[in-house]
């Protein structure tokens, strides 16, 4: 019966303590991948700002050699996969890869539909709805930003632009960068959640049971030998040493001893003087 107690009482708590933690440590992963993956495409974001921004200068002058250069610098960075400048028309200008050079982007490939996916094309979007993810022709996993390039005054207004200033829109950055990092944190990451999930587990589960054990079990144990052990047909005058709702009930199961003795003392009595 004690067995059958145990199992009963501790199987479902620890059923529902791993459940629990499994559950809680799931979600707690979950929102952490998202707030890396944000961070990452944040950070994204800003790379791509820096590169419109380097490039502002040999734009405004139209040095097409400064700009292939820095292009090419970039390109050979070692977390950046691919970064190209392609006009409004969707054309490369610009890329370390010389393959891509004066062909068209295809505007239905992720990146670009998020602008396209209307007949008229949206001029802004966010910085998330500016991130792609996808895996390159190598097999790596590749995190990319479209940033756009907008008119400016200088840009309209320089003697060597044909830009007029109703044209909002002059081309497109396209970076993409390594996402083997943001793997690499995740995977510790998860390690480590997996390691403090076990910790946790052990410690609540055995911490439930050595308490279920001192405060349940045990009591129940004494209730047990103490009932199952009269002294001269008669349980014994010492309660065990239990406290709360075990205590009452050995005190009741004492009481009811004695009275079951007196009844049947009295009927002894009178089946005597009967005779």
């Amino acid at each position: 019966m004690l067995s059958s107690i145990n199992s009963r009482a501790i199987v479902p708590v620890a059923c529902a303590v791993t459940g629990f933690v499994i559950a809680c440590c799931v979600l707690l992963f979950t929102f952490v991948k998202a707030d890396l993956i944000r961070g990452e495409v944040q950070h994204a974001a800003d790379l791509a700002d820096t590169v419109i921004k380097s490039t502002r200068y040999a734009m405004l002058h139209d040095d097409r050699a400064t700009l292939s250069n820095i292009i090419s610098s970039i390109g050979e960075q070692k977390q950046v996969e691919h970064v190209r400048i392609f006009n409004k028309k969707g054309l490369i200008m610009f890329s370390p890869d010389q393959a891509e050079l004066n062909n068209f982007i295809d505007k239905s490939a992720a990146g670009c539909n998020e602008c396209h996916a209307e007949e008229k094309p949206k001029n802004r979007l966010g910085t998330m709805a500016q991130a792609r993810q996808y895996t390159n022709k190598k097999g790596k996993d590749v995190l990319a930003i479209t940033a756009p390039i907008y008119n400016e005054t200088e840009c309209s207004n320089a003697t060597c632009h044909f830009h007029t200033s109703e044209q909002s829109l002059l081309g497109t950055l396209d970076i993409g960068v390594s996402q083997d990092p943001l793997k690499q944190t995740l995977g510790q990451l998860q390690n480590r959640m997996i390691v403090f999930s076990g910790m946790i587990l052990i410690l609540t589960v055995g911490a439930v049971c050595a308490l279920l054990y001192r405060q349940v079990f045990l009591p129940i144990k004494q209730l047990a030998d103490f009932t199952e052990a009269p002294v001269n047909d008669r349980l014994s005058d010492e309660l065990p040493e239990v406290s709360g709702d075990i205590a009452r009930l050995a005190k009741s199961f004492q009481e009811m001893t004695d009275r079951v003795h007196e009844l049947e003392a009295k009927a002894s009595s009178g089946q005597k003087d009967a005779s």
